[in-house]
């Protein structure tokens, strides 16, 4: 009885000292306390869309520099024609950046600030050096002015767009292309050999819109080639991308002006201050630059304008396509892209384009593209076109032509 009573208090007893250690080790060594779960990164906010703008009084810069986050599948063409922006204008904001593999991860600016040309803000407005288009629709009553604007392909060296006043003489959907003898040569020198005749459909380089001009052979068009569109890359046409083209199509009538100049440096006010947007000069652009820049400075010395010329040296001389403000003021271009809104890399609402349609190139159809003789429109097209549809009673300009036989 004794030795059972024994057994048990012994058993107890070892149990409790169990008790008691695993208690301690409890004691001593608690349990940690969970991480805190990290902070949620902010969300960026939505792009702005770049592609039509209210217009206030005395203001001639609309717009604002953005800047996105390249994703890995991303190039530079991508992001271009996401924000409705063409290759040179995204090339030139982005100097030091291979537009093919621009990393993942990468800031890249988009140049969605534009200032307006210096031109009459009536009807169609082309800054041939800044590639880009500009429609001033007529405004209603109780509405305030607006510009729509985008990017554009020119003619490439050797087939110049040409300067100057016209207005449309006809429209065009599904276009004809009849492809004029020297072309049809050029490409079968290159080994390809063309229909003398092309219609609607995927291999008209007019795409699906065209506006005729009082000028003969040269039209503004859509293609069926989008990553052109930013380029030197025509006879002297202006392409738009075909969302772009439809858009201005659907709104711009009969008998619009059409005024085509060449302003490789812009200026315009903001908020009481002079804006500065430098393009590049284009290579067959033979003006006296000097003697322009001096006669500028004289005119903004006689209005007492105080602009820092050093600056304005310094932009001219590495473009970087970014509205910059030059009057009394210490802003620089890397100023400006530090204080621009990043946003989300994605298609801003109220954009033309879908998101999905034609998209953009790789880099070896690219390049191969640069190297063909790109087609345009026929002389004979648009000669029988003024013909049946003569241009409304004006003074319209006359406009010089390069190689007016070959079209644009």
């Amino acid at each position: 009885m004794k030795a059972s009573t024994a057994r048990a208090a012994t058993a107890a007893l070892t149990c409790l000292l169990i008790a008691g250690c695993s208690l301690l080790r409890e004691w001593r060594h608690p349990a940690p306390p969970a991480p805190p779960a990290p902070p949620a990164a902010p969300a960026l906010p939505a792009p702005v869309a770049n592609e039509r703008f209210e217009l206030d009084p005395g203001q001639d810069v609309v717009g604002v520099v953005q800047v996105v986050t390249a994703t890995k599948d991303d190039t530079l063409t991508d992001i271009a024609r996401r924000f409705n922006v063409g290759y040179e204008e995204i090339v030139r904001a982005n100097p030091r950046v291979d537009p093919w593999l621009p990393e993942e991860g990468r800031e890249i600016v988009v140049p969605s600030q534009f200032i307006l040309p210096d031109a009459p803000r009536t009807g169609l407005v082309i800054n041939i050096a800044a590639m880009r288009i500009f429609y001033y629709p007529p405004v209603r009553r109780g509405e305030g002015p607006v510009v729509l604007t985008h990017p554009i392909g020119i003619g490439k060296v050797g087939w110049r767009t040409p300067e100057g006043v016209t207005r449309i003489v006809r429209r065009q959907q599904d276009p004809t292309w009849r492809v004029p003898v020297s072309v049809r040569k050029e490409h079968h020198e290159n080994g390809e050999d063309l229909d003398p005749v092309i219609g609607p459909g995927p291999d008209n380089p007019l795409g699906r819109y065209a506006f005729y001009l009082q000028w003969p052979s040269y039209l503004i068009h859509g293609t069926n080639k989008p990553a052109g569109v930013g380029l030197r890359s025509s006879h002297g046409c202006i392409r738009l991308y075909p969302e772009d083209i439809a858009q201005l199509f659907a709104m711009v009538p009969l008998g619009t002006q059409v005024r085509v100049v060449n302003q490789p440096f812009v200026f315009g006010w903001r908020d009481g201050q002079l804006y500065m947007q430098p393009f590049d000069v284009l290579e067959d652009d033979t003006r006296d630059w000097e003697s322009l820049a001096t006669r500028l400075q004289q005119q903004l010395q006689a209005h007492e304008t105080q602009v820092d010329w050093t600056l304005v040296s310094a932009l001219a001389r590495a473009p970087r396509g970014v509205p910059v403000p030059i009057t009394d003021s210490e802003a620089t271009v890397e100023q400006i892209l530090a204080a621009a809104p990043r946003v989300q890399n994605v298609l801003p609402e109220g954009s033309t384009w879908d998101g999905q349609s034609d998209l953009p190139m790789d880099e070896a159809s690219f390049k191969q593209m640069l190297s063909e003789i790109e087609p345009g429109a026929p002389a004979e097209d648009a000669a029988e076109q003024t013909a049946a549809a003569p241009a409304p009673a004006d003074t319209a300009k006359a406009a010089p032509r390069a190689h007016p036989k070959n079209g644009g």
